[in-house]
């Protein structure tokens, strides 16, 4: 059983994501304990980017504010080395597509071997220019995440065919964010997957509510949060660990009813 498929071995998993280095490298390390405490099945690290094309304001002021605050890539990755200390908890970058190639392809992914990260998740990566990646997440036991969209329509068979770890189902149009409504039809999205290959499908972007959480976990094995929770470690700062166990207490408790 590889690392991906633990995550969605118990009942459906809650993903969190959150924004490292935002306030500090040292709050985001507590944030992701607190989510692990919390029930979190996977949490998604993202690592700040310049322009972060997929994120809405909420993730891109998070983004500024961690590189503002002098974050970078290998402070992120001593962070998870803290965490490996005490920790098992499952794990995924993302970000975006030169900050790999700017660190180095080979040294980026084997890094992420020696922190035992899951995957990674790049959404500017086009479907058909994988394999710059491929390969070396391949060797180094990475999960390379494939997206899908809901103008992805045809796209999606073929996406799902050579899909690992799992797929990410994009709800909403546009950029990240919270919405209060969500209208794509999500249940039809994962069919197609399961039609072509039976692999965890978790679906992201615009949900921010335990109702919209329990709604879309009853057509997904999985439900990844990004923006809610960076609104909250916005307004709270350093004092942001509670209100985040909290708030992902509540997500996974209402996707385990």
């Amino acid at each position: 059983m590889s690392n991906i498929n633990k995550v969605f071995a118990n009942g459906k998993a809650f993903i969190p994501f959150i924004t490292a280095g935002d306030p500090n490298i040292d709050v985001t390390e507590k944030l992701i304990l607190a989510m692990e405490r919390a029930g979190a099945d996977l949490i998604e690290i993202g690592i700040p980017f310049s322009d972060p094309v997929a994120e809405g304001v909420v993730i891109q002021d998070a983004s500024l504010r961690a590189l503002n605050g002098g974050v970078t890539t290998d402070k992120i990755f001593d962070m998870v080395r803290n965490i490996r200390k005490i920790s098992n908890v499952h794990l995924a970058f993302m970000t975006y597509i030169n900050l790999v190639f700017t660190y180095g392809t080979q040294k980026f992914l084997s890094t992420c071997k020696e922190l035992n990260i899951d995957a990674l998740i790049l959404p500017d990566l086009p479907f058909e220019e994988k394999e710059e990646v491929l390969d070396e997440c391949k060797k180094n036991n990475v999960s390379l995440i494939s997206l899908i969209a809901p103008t992805s329509n045809e796209r999606i068979s073929m996406i799902a065919k050579e899909a690992e770890g799992f797929v990410y189902c994009v709800s909403s149009m546009g950029v990240t964010g919270v919405r209060s409504e969500i209208k794509t039809d999500v249940g039809e999205m994962v069919n197609l997957v399961k039609k072509t290959k039976n692999i965890p499908c978790a679906i992201g972007f615009g949900i921010s509510t335990p109702e919209q959480a329990k709604k879309m976990a009853e057509y997904a094995d999985g439900v990844i949060v990004g923006s809610a929770v960076v609104k909250i470690v916005e307004k709270y700062g350093a004092n942001s660990e509670k209100y985040v166990y909290d708030f992902v207490k509540s997500m996974k408790d209402a996707i385990s009813k």
